[in-house]
């Protein structure tokens, strides 16, 4: 900048400079409240990325199930079927916690004797008599009576279990994965894959809501400094804008999927899933989805199987418990889609996995088969 000529000294010019000027002072003061912003910003990421490491995973076991009495305590060459996911889940790294929640004695001490700390869960989760259940759709009273009533019952109370968990334990976590008991194969590298991914969901939502905050008193600061109505948009020099992310609602809820296999196309126990091109649950179905006019599946298709594997946000957890049950949810069998239908994300993830879960009797002696063909012990 030019300095000024000085009347006083008789026309010469004298070292007196003026920053900021008068006239870009206010600008100058928002490009430095925009910079401090990012600065902000970046710190509360790297802060709130901190805060959100407490994972615990809980395994939910009943004894009492009608397809298949004490699935859990069921023998698996040589080791209870609960003892060997347990032993996979705590291979996985991003686990701070794993607990077995149970309404069984007899499946609480078989855990504690292989060294798994073991939560009692209530007695009201046992109460699978209420079969019949009724909702509005479009305004009118429906009710419907299950067919499947003892999976119905099993994913009911599995999430309500899990939230009784949390409660009991006394130490506070911001993330819960809900890891099913008949997974004896269960891959922890999947396990942490769903922690990350919803680790990355909740950050990147705390992100975007204090850009908004920042923005707006950017936005406040502009219009103040006689930029009138201004954006922060339309001022790109100020850096901040750099940092707008898509406004997407963020997932509170994460899962996997695998490939679906061509004789597993019209299983109803295998449940399918579609997802939108950035990866956020569209729909799941016992049904093949998509299903094409043809009325045949399509081998050049790449079907998408649901993983039982689910983590939530912790306090989306407690909010998961009031929510009624949905028309869909009743119709498919399928908890995830009350969070769905409910407007909420979830964030899927894709992996390689061979699903070996042990739905029935008979499927104990494939997982036998093959944990010998791969010389698992």
């Amino acid at each position: 900048m030019e300095p000024e000529p000085n009347a006083a000294s008789g026309g010469a010019t004298t070292s007196t400079y003026l920053w900021p000027p008068a006239k870009g002072f206010a600008v100058y003061g928002a490009a430095v409240t925009a910079a401090m912003a990012v600065g902000y910003a970046g710190l509360h990421l790297r802060r709130s990325a901190k805060l959100r490491r407490q994972v615990v995973g809980i395994i939910p076991a009943r004894y009492a199930s009608s397809r298949f009495q004490g699935k859990p305590l069921v023998p698996i060459l040589g080791k209870p079927m609960i003892q060997r996911t347990w032993e996979r889940a705590k291979l996985a790294t991003t686990l701070n916690q794993l607990v077995v929640a149970t309404d069984d004695e007899r499946i609480a001490e078989c855990c504690r004797g292989f060294g798994a700390d073991v939560i009692m869960t209530s007695e009201s989760c046992r109460n699978g008599e209420v079969l019949i259940f009724a909702y509005l759709f479009n305004d009118r009273l429906f009710f419907t009576e299950n067919q499947n009533r003892e999976f119905m019952y099993d994913r009911f109370v599995g999430t309500e279990r899990c939230y009784e968990a949390l409660l009991s334990l006394k130490k506070k976590f911001d993330i819960v994965v809900n890891i099913q008991g008949d997974e004896p194969l269960i891959e922890p590298e999947i396990i942490d894959g769903v922690v990350k991914v919803l680790q990355l969901e909740l950050e990147l939502g705390s992100f975007r809501a204090l850009c908004t905050k920042l923005e707006l008193r950017s936005s406040l600061a502009l219009a103040g400094s006689g930029l009138g109505s201004a954006r922060l948009s339309d001022e790109p020099k100020l850096g901040l804008s750099s940092t707008r992310l898509p406004a997407t609602p963020d997932a509170v809820f994460s899962t996997a999927v695998t490939s679906l296999k061509a004789e597993d196309a019209c299983d109803p126990n295998r449940v399918k899933c579609v997802v939108d091109n950035r990866g956020y649950a569209i729909y799941f179905s016992r049904g093949l989805i998509p299903f094409n006019k043809s009325a045949k599946a399509n081998s050049q298709f790449p079907y998408l199987l649901h993983l039982g594997i689910q983590s939530y946000e912790a306090k989306f957890l407690k909010l998961y418990t009031k929510l009624s049950p949905t028309p869909l949810q009743l119709e498919e069998d399928l908890e995830q889609l009350k969070v769905l239908e409910n407007g909420y994300r979830m964030k899927v993830i894709k992996v390689d996995h061979d699903a070996h879960g042990v739905d029935t009797p008979e499927d104990v002696e494939k997982i036998e088969s093959l944990m010998r063909e791969r010389n698992l012990s």
